[in-house]
């Protein structure tokens, strides 16, 4: 007997992820396979798109190995965001890709699009003000400084665009990701704002706005042979990984916020206005009709993994000796900076910074601080967001990082937050594949259905004023030692261009 499923494929920063989907969601089979990013320069922080689209049919072929009797009912696509992958007019990738917010290279041009257009006008069009984040000043990046790709390049694309493009052949954008290819589109029309494509983009086409959930087009017969996908088969437009998995776990309707524990830490509240604010990232909802205040920490699972390699420890080591280190990590402070930082300080500048060390600490203590970290930088970002008018009822928690009750309990402590973990956290590729059942099925599933609440993480009133003091000195700590981290960065930059022209 067939099994009616969805496939859903997320591209994500150091791994991507498959999985087969019944109609009732539940999960009857996932892969995943590991990759890295380029990090050629400081700052810097590219990846091949063709590893992209390899990784979906390694994944879609393995997925139909285990389950020979899926019949595929619809194709959902996500990936990690915005990124800038510039393809020439046969779609042939001309450069690596350009990461989201990590990747710091665009500040001159932040600049300059800021001193020509204005932060005013900015905002106004495009909800955001220029930042790491932005895609427009990579774009521009591209022509000042590589035009032979520059000369080449007819088209853009994010990894859940060019995974469509490669199944379908259709050349589309979801309004989300086209939101953050700011200044180049106006969210409140929901459409490229022309003048200012024409001004920096051209001769890049534009691609076609849809919303994430909508069908870009069928699995052509030259995709279905190498995927083994049946020729045919509706792919939808999909979006950037942190939306698709706020849909996931039913986190994308107003007041809700969603706590993305990855690599990366991404938080998106959901509204229905247009909230504008300095220190985050105004965008298009993943549905029409709503509107995001999204931020993000440049680093969080990646601060974790480098102190595992740095100790050449275990989660399992780090996480006991952590939890008996206590709350405060005995009188440690850390600045979780280490790849510069987006949400709320918009700084790309920054580094780690750890304070209170003496020869009593250990390991347990630093992963600790680490854990704190994360979780004072989540609560400077939902004090911002609330600062700048969002209305945040429900917290739901998504995402690797929730396998570990810790980490959950320490953001919790430090944010005072009540956090709803659903029964599937794995993520975007969940989303993806529900996004691909609701765009096939009539009527379309509920994600409470799939995917309900199993617990929730209440924080521990005993714990706040230790917290409220913790996030006092976070606060402090930075702005005390900003002058002598950006010295000490323009040197890293310095001593990087010296070795990269040696």
């Amino acid at each position: 007997m067939r099994v009616r499923c969805t496939i859903g494929v997320d591209i994500g920063t150091s791994s991507s992820k498959g999985v087969l989907v019944d109609a009732g969601g539940a999960i009857i089979a996932q892969a995943t396979r590991t990759h890295e990013v380029s990090r050629p320069r400081i700052g810097w922080v590219e990846m091949d798109g063709g590893i992209w689209w390899d990784e979906f049919v390694s994944l879609a072929r393995e997925l139909l190995a285990g389950v020979p009797d899926a019949e595929i009912t619809a194709v959902g696509v996500s990936g990690m965001g915005p990124c800038i992958l510039l393809a020439d007019e046969a779609g042939e990738p001309v450069r690596p890709a350009i990461l989201y917010g990590v990747d710091t290279r665009a500040g001159e041009q932040i600049d300059r699009m800021t001193a020509d257009l204005g932060v005013a006008e900015i905002t106004r069009v495009g909800g955001s003000g220029l930042t790491s984040q932005a895609g427009g000043p990579k774009i521009l990046w591209i022509h000042d400084e590589d035009p032979p790709s520059w000369r080449r390049a007819r088209r853009l694309f994010m990894p859940a665009s060019w995974l469509a493009h490669r199944l379908t052949g259709a050349y589309v954008l979801d309004h989300q990701s086209a939101s953050q290819v700011s200044p180049l589109y106006d969210i409140e029309r929901e459409r490229w704002h022309d003048e200012w494509w024409q001004r920096y983009a051209v001769p890049l086409e534009q691609p076609a706005l849809l919303w994430a959930g909508d069908v870009a087009g069928v699995v052509s017969a030259e995709a279905a042979a190498v995927t083994g996908i049946a020729e045919g088969t509706p792919v939808i437009a999909g979006t950037i990984d942190a939306w698709t998995e706020a849909v996931s776990v039913g986190a994308h309707g107003t007041g809700d916020l969603m706590l993305m524990y990855g690599t990366t830490m991404f938080v998106i509240a959901t509204g229905e206005e247009t909230l504008r604010t300095p220190s985050m990232w105004t965008t298009a909802g993943a549905f029409a009709g709503t509107r995001n205040l999204a931020g993000g920490l440049s680093t969080s699972g990646a601060l974790t993994a480098w102190l595992t390699d740095l100790t050449g420890s275990d989660y399992p080591e780090l996480l006991a000796e952590a939890e008996t280190s206590g709350a405060g990590a005995r009188g440690l402070v850390m600045l979780p900076y280490f790849a510069g930082e987006r949400t709320p300080i918009q700084d790309p500048d920054a580094r780690g910074v750890i304070a209170g060390l003496t020869l009593a600490h250990g390991r347990g203590d630093l992963y600790r601080a680490a854990l704190e970290a994360t979780a004072l930088g989540v609560r400077h970002n939902v004090q911002t967001m609330r600062d700048a008018g969002a209305d945040i009822r429900r917290i739901v928690a998504v995402g690797g990082g929730t396998q570990g009750r810790l980490w959950l309990q320490i953001v919790s402590d430090v944010t005072g937050l009540v956090q709803e973990v659903p029964e599937v956290t794995i993520g975007a590729s969940y989303g993806a594949a529900f996004l691909a059942a609701g765009a096939v099925s009539d009527p379309a599933p509920a994600i409470a259905d799939w995917n309900p609440v199993v617990a929730t993480i209440t924080p521990d009133p005993a714990l706040a004023p230790v917290y409220d003091a913790l996030f006092h000195r976070y606060l402090r700590l930075y702005a005390g030692t900003a002058d002598v981290v950006h010295e000490l960065a323009a040197q890293q930059r310095a001593d990087d261009e010296k070795e990269a022209s040696a």
